[in-house]
């Protein structure tokens, strides 16, 4: 009978722990709970030794500093378009960010609670790039993706270059933009696989 009760209170025990850990989980924002899909499109320009083969990394984020890093681009690479069309060339994965073309990669990680504001892009290499547009856009929800961000230039090497378009302030002295504080998350979440 001593046996019976005891093992009664340990069930009795373990339901209200997974009780507890269901309610505590519906507490958790729904991006937390979730990884959201984006495609990024980025086209290189048409200048003569435009393209590259090293490695292209990207940042991009909100104005909350959801912030949401791949670094290896490359490997992400899901098609080519024509530039001029939004035409598919083909679904054969090419190598990506030849001179005049328009790349397509989808990507997998933090879910986005406002429209895309920054982009970035960083070249670990030796070869000279020049992007012309880059651009994401958040699939599950068509309002977080991002404008167009325009490089138009050679990439500067080893550094993140971009553009921040989220919250400025207008001052007598210039624009002024909030100082980013980015959050530190666990190095799992920032390795993103599709």
């Amino acid at each position: 009978m001593e046996i019976i009760r005891s093992r009664r209170g340990l069930i009795i025990a373990c339901c209200i722990f997974l009780l507890a850990l269901i309610a505590g989980g519906e507490n958790l924002p729904q991006n937390i709970k979730r990884n959201c899909s984006y495609t990024v499109t980025i086209q290189t320009t048409c200048t003569k030794g435009a393209d590259t083969s090293d490695h292209v990394s990207l940042r991009f984020g909100d104005e909350k500093s959801n912030d949401m890093i791949v670094h290896h681009l490359n490997s992400k690479h899901v098609r080519q378009v024509e530039p001029l069309q939004p035409l598919v060339l083909d679904d054969i994965p090419r190598k990506p960010f030849q001179a005049c073309l328009v790349d397509e990669f989808q990507v997998t990680g933090r879910c986005m609670e406002s429209p895309i504001c920054y982009l970035y892009l960083k070249l670990s290499g030796s070869d000279d790039w020049r992007p012309g547009f880059a651009q994401v856009e958040a699939l599950e929800e068509s309002g977080l993706s991002s404008k167009s961000f325009y490089f138009r230039r050679y990439l500067p090497r080893n550094v993140w270059h971009g553009s921040d378009l989220c919250s400025k302030e207008i001052t007598p002295f210039g624009m002024r933009h909030k100082r980013k504080v980015f959050k530190k998350t666990p190095a799992a979440a920032e390795t993103l696989m599709p």
